[in-house]
């Protein structure tokens, strides 16, 4: 019962941040590109990478932090369903250009940013 409710609060809390954050930077910049679901993700992605990393040194200890940051906070931060909304509908308005960097930028860079994680959680 312990997982669920961390896992619980932690999506909740994910998911209000993700909201926040994203309007924030889509009000920041008019495009057509989806900069604040673009953003998020790779935040997420970096952080998904450094919790993993630094919770592992801790072992079992560190389950419970890592089912509410990992599991919780940062599914329910990252949203691969508006990423394909979003690309859906850049396909939708024959914005070609826009999908292609958007798909092949948001993986590439959501990668890098895991790895990046991993390296700043080796550092610590």
């Amino acid at each position: 019962m312990q997982a669920i409710l961390l896992i619980f609060v932690g999506g909740g809390i994910g998911s209000l941040l993700r909201y926040g954050l994203s309007r924030w930077i889509s009000g920041l910049v008019v495009s057509a590109f989806p900069y604040g679901t673009f953003f998020v993700n790779i935040i997420g992605c970096f952080l998904i990478g450094f919790i993993v990393f630094y919770t592992e040194r801790y072992g079992t200890q560190s389950q419970p932090w890592r089912l509410f940051l990992v599991t919780g906070l940062c599914g329910g931060f990252t949203t691969f369903s508006s990423f394909s909304l979003e690309n859906s509908q850049l396909i939708t308005d024959h914005r070609v250009f826009v999908f292609m960097l958007y798909a092949a930028g948001s993986v590439f860079l959501g990668l890098a940013a895991t790895y990046l994680g991993v390296l700043a959680g080796r550092s610590i």
